[in-house]
């Protein structure tokens, strides 16, 4: 498989990179000219990248929970697909829901890592205007949520552990949707994935918004990427909800203590996993290389536990959430 290079150069887009970008683009320049003429600007450059750097760093680490959560749905942010693709040795796509057809938005296939053989379940949003729009840019149908709990069920069959990665802004809010019974769907794989008798991980890649981030987010360990966001409901829908205003998702955004630091510190995700400098989209391959070592790690481990205690634990993991003594 073909690898995409690093990306050191600053995405446009984000406000707060801005002044990285002219750093970058400064760079650049000199580059060329320095490889174009007989003038001797390594030292330079050196300086002005290890500034950039040091810049980049200051930046990430004084980001406000909205401008993480634009960090999590940038363009160049690595994808299931792009997962599949670098991380994988080998995939198989399983398709389909038995009962109504196939949708795009959830992807599942029978998956080998390093000789380790499990089932991936993802969100899939598209990389080009025609894939999102028939990906619905990662908001999933019932049948998506019925496509994967059939699979996963097969994965018990064959007893090969589960991982999910979710990025998604939610289900798909269609009237569609709703008449295919929707909240059903998500509500009945919640139930089925606490049953399901092999190891699960799940990971938010990006986006984890509201129930339809919750359809494939029940697991034994649950992972966040830094820049990542998980959430009851996305900023923008809960500005519009108490606020009546788009413009108050900054507000919201902060309220819903939606970032990996403030998950970790409430107990509601096990590890977040560090991003490369300046987040995943600068560095695709380096970040995938991370997930792939966390998911490795989490699988060898819960592959030495015994399934009641795996099941009885899972359980305890959702039951203690939110109770003042972190179990029930």
């Amino acid at each position: 498989m073909s690898e995409p290079a690093a990306k050191p150069a600053v995405q446009d887009g984000l406000a707060f990179e801005r002044p990285l970008s002219e750093l970058q683009t400064k760079i650049a320049e000199l580059k060329k000219l320095n490889s174009g003429s007989h003038l001797e600007l390594a030292s330079e450059i050196e300086l002005l990248e290890d500034r950039l750097r040091r810049q980049t760093a200051e930046v990430y680490a004084q980001l406000s929970p909205w401008e993480r959560v634009n960090v999590a749905r940038h363009a160049e942010r690595p994808l299931t697909s792009d997962y599949v693709q670098l991380m994988l040795d080998d995939f198989v796509e399983l398709h389909g829901d038995r009962v109504f057809g196939d949708d795009r938005a959830i992807v599942t296939g029978l998956a080998s890592m390093e000789g380790m053989r499990f089932l991936l379940v993802g969100h899939r949003k598209g990389k080009t205007v025609k894939d999102r729009l028939a990906c619905n840019f990662g908001c999933a149908h019932p049948e998506g949520y019925r496509k994967a709990l059939q699979k996963m069920q097969l994965a018990q069959k064959l007893k090969l552990p589960i991982v999910t990665f979710i990025n998604t802004p939610g289900a798909y809010p269609g009237i569609g949707a709703e008449e295919r019974g929707q909240a059903a769907a998500i509500a009945r794989n919640i139930l089925e994935m606490f049953r399901i008798q092999v190891p699960i991980v799940c990971l938010v890649i990006g986006e984890g918004g509201s129930g339809g981030a919750l359809g494939i987010g029940v697991g034994d360990r649950v992972g966040m990427l830094e820049n990542s966001y998980y959430s009851v409901i996305s900023p923008e829908g809960c500005a519009a909800i108490l606020w009546k205003s788009g413009d108050k998702a900054p507000e919201a955004a902060d309220a819903l203590k939606l970032t990996s630091k403030d998950l970790l510190r409430l107990g509601l995700v096990d590890k977040v996993i560090e991003e490369p400098l300046g987040g995943a989209h600068r560095d695709p391959k380096g970040a995938v290389d991370r997930v792939k070592a966390q998911v490795l790690e989490w699988l060898r481990e819960l592959a030495k536990v015994p399934l009641p205690e795996l099941l009885a634990a899972r359980y305890r993991k959702f039951r203690g959430m939110g109770t003042p003594l972190g179990g029930a």
